[in-house]
């Protein structure tokens, strides 16, 4: 079953490569070119016109594939979980990213319903995880595994909620969402294979093929973006499958880099909002957030500073994957 599930990995990035310049096409045409803001580096002012919603190229055939790989057997019904997650958090991503073209009134989705959509988007996941899937446990690696109860759907909102808000604050560099991603979810996917998940390793395989095959044109200078319509999607997969495989606990370590990147965010934003109310003044942490920017204007290339998160994204799956392997059977 694991050579079948690389199988259907190796067709996802073929799939990728060949519908990749149809959509590029087809999101040139619908002058689809994103808006760069002017709060961001000043180096990225170049990218302003390159498409984005680009995550369809890899949304796609992760569908497609997952339907017709895993939906004709039906003892897998399982998998309607994250294979529905990735659809409605792909469309939200899609329509919020309609905001963010060139010469676009301001269309998409306001913060507020973002958010709100999100909350009850994650709450809805806890609820199938644990009322129709059974699905309620925690792995602790040397301790062994525990029952949560009802608890856990509110643990399993928080959890869906903060790794799909994480994700899409990483989407900033060329490659840097899609290729961490691909090494969190291919993480996860190793774990599963060892607990004969067979679904959610083909699930999670596939995805790491079609990312792959998105990062052909997402290298940098990426030809398109995958906006928030692709990670706002790999953040719920990631999520879900974390939470399927019961080692979400490890979300933190394998998906370091996301834990990064949205930690320097919350930092920024909450020392100058409490110096500023104290001195009058607001001051910074870095140099600009979240953390990719900061070493941007700190003279990284970046292509340097995407190569370093991924060998950072790749340490954090090894040790994830060493720690799942300590829980007592």
């Amino acid at each position: 079953m694991t050579t079948f599930s690389l199988g259907t990995a190796g067709i996802a990035f073929i799939c990728t490569l060949i519908i990749g310049p149809f959509i590029i096409r087809w999101l040139q045409r619908r002058s689809a070119g994103k808006s760069i803001s002017d709060e961001g580096p000043a180096s990225h002012m170049v990218k302003e016109g390159t498409p984005t919603m680009g995550g369809l190229i890899f949304l796609i055939p992760i569908i497609v594939l997952t339907i017709v790989a895993n939906l004709v057997e039906g003892d897998r019904w399982s998998i309607l979980l994250p294979l529905v997650g990735i659809i409605v958090l792909g469309t939200m991503g899609y329509v919020d990213d309609l905001g963010t073209l060139i010469g676009r009134i301001q269309s998409g989705l306001t913060w507020k319903l973002k958010f709100g959509l999100l909350v009850l988007f994650s709450i809805a996941v806890g609820l199938v995880l644990y009322l129709a899937l059974d699905v309620e446990s925690l792995n602790v690696p040397w301790v062994g595994q525990f029952s949560l109860g009802p608890a856990y759907i509110v643990i399993a909102a928080v959890t869906v909620f903060a790794t799909v808000i994480s994700v899409a604050i990483s989407d900033g560099l060329d490659t840097l969402c899609g290729g961490t991603g691909a090494i969190a979810i291919a993480s996860f996917g190793v774990i599963a294979v060892g607990q004969e998940q067979d679904f959610l390793v083909r699930f999670a395989f596939t995805t790491v093929g079609a990312l792959l095959g998105f990062l052909w044109f997402n290298a940098h200078p990426a030809k398109v973006f995958m906006g928030d319509t692709g990670a706002m999607a790999l953040g719920g997969t990631l999520a879900i499958i974390a939470l399927m495989t019961g080692h979400w606990l490890l979300l933190p370590v394998i998906g370091i880099v996301f834990v990064l990147e949205a930690s320097s965010d919350i930092i920024q934003v909450g020392w100058f909002k409490w110096t500023r109310r104290r001195s009058g003044e607001g001051r910074r942490v870095f140099r600009m957030a979240p953390l990719h920017n900061h070493f941007e204007m700190g003279g990284w290339s970046e292509p340097q500073i995407v190569t370093r998160f991924w060998l950072i994204g790749m340490a954090g799956g090894i040790l994830g994957i060493a720690l799942a392997l300590q829980v007592p059977g």
